[in-house]
């Protein structure tokens, strides 16, 4: 059986140590859509720590064996899926395949890179979770080649209701390796932001829209 909390409170603390996530509560960054956010995750970091990257592709491989074990293809979402469902695919023995955020502009207009056959059982692997519309996007577009997608498996997710729900809707199962509230956890726990900050940060999850406003 897979330690999930466990998973989640180490990942997030290796995330922490190569500063793939930074958390900031009082000089929030802003994202690309011009939100305020008291943290910034950056996981294509993983990819150059050896590692920390097999402990990421064991875990979902471990997520995959005891969860999924039908699974027959890994797909990755483009571009920050791709290297981790080549790790996950190589470690279970499956075929991999990648989705695109929109088809080519050339060629056979792919969106689906690789070889998947209808009927086939997908897991699709993400690195991060917002409010999830990329990763729905691409689970979609594995159900439109007629395939099954089972679940979206993420690295981490920042946990905003916004997301939770829309995967409800969409109607796809996801889990995560790791999440915003573990790693507050081990932010406090590793000094990396005061136990008096955790109101505010926790706040940032529950109304993002207003923080820092």
């Amino acid at each position: 059986m897979v330690n999930t909390n466990q998973i989640a409170l180490e990942v997030a603390g290796k995330l922490l140590d190569i500063e793939a996530v930074a958390l900031r509560p009082h000089q929030p960054f802003t994202w690309t859509s011009g939100l305020k956010s008291p943290i910034y995750c950056d996981n294509r970091l993983t990819m150059s720590y050896p590692e920390i990257r097999d402990l990421i592709a064991e875990s979902f491989a471990g997520i995959i064996r005891s969860t999924y074990p039908q699974a027959e293809v890994i797909a990755g979402t483009a571009t920050a899926g791709i290297p981790h469902a080549a790790f996950v695919s190589q470690k279970l023995g499956l075929p991999m395949i990648y989705v695109r955020d929109k088809a080519k502009g050339h060629g056979k207009e792919n969106l689906i890179e690789g070889l998947v056959n209808p009927g086939q059982k997908v897991v699709v692997i993400e690195d991060l979770i917002s409010t999830g519309g990329s990763s729905i996007k691409a689970a979609q577009a594995v159900r439109e080649a007629g395939a099954e997608p089972l679940a979206v498996l993420a690295i981490f997710s920042y946990q905003l209701d916004k997301g939770t729900q829309a995967f409800k809707e969409a109607g796809f199962p996801l889990q995560t390796l790791s999440n915003y509230g573990a790693l507050i956890e081990v932010a406090i726990e590793k000094g990396i932001v005061k136990p008096d900050d955790l109101s505010l940060l926790q706040s940032w999850r529950e109304n993002p829209e207003s923080f820092g406003v």
